[in-house]
């Protein structure tokens, strides 16, 4: 009988063990579902963010060529603006050297006709271009002198403004 008692109690303990057994044999396969889903959700965020890394690779690229573009075409424009700058004081020198020899011209031409006109002699003021017609070539050259010099100013100004 004491077999039997043995016997039936290793039958008992094998049968708990067993239960034990098919219990843990559940709950590692419900772990591994969830991992297995977890691996399926991984890989597909995976590959979201390796078709983002791509565009945004050829975002890059795009942007790299663009920038290269806009500094190929500032340096175009920058250079074209020093072509003008230069050109510009060039011609407002060449300006100021014209102001100047009718500058000489007007005061020579003045100079020759003070001593005719006398003591009494206003001197001259440029006057409006509808009134010249009526007065001496003096005073013509004296107003185009004038217009000339307004003219060089505001040349002058637009390449300073344009500098600036």
């Amino acid at each position: 009988m004491m077999t039997f008692f043995v016997s039936m109690a290793a039958d008992v303990l094998v049968a708990v063990l067993l239960v034990a057994t098919i219990a843990s044999s559940v709950k590692l396969s419900a772990r591994i579902n969830r991992l297995k889903a977890d691996e399926a959700a991984l890989r597909s965020t995976i590959g979201d963010l390796v078709v983002a890394s791509a565009t945004a690779e050829r975002a890059i690229a795009g942007l790299r060529a663009t920038l290269d573009e806009c500094d190929r075409t500032l340096a175009e424009r920058l250079a074209t603006a020093e072509r003008t700058s230069a050109d510009l004081a060039a011609h407002v020198q060449a300006g100021e050297s014209v102001i100047n020899r009718i500058a000489a011209i007007v005061g020579q031409a003045r100079n020759a006709a003070a001593p005719s006109a006398g003591p009494a002699a206003a001197p001259a003021v440029p006057r409006p271009a509808a009134v010249e017609t009526t007065v001496g070539n003096g005073e013509r050259v004296g107003a185009a002198l004038a217009a000339a010099q307004a003219l060089s100013e505001r040349a002058l100004d637009r390449l300073r403004a344009r500098a600036a």
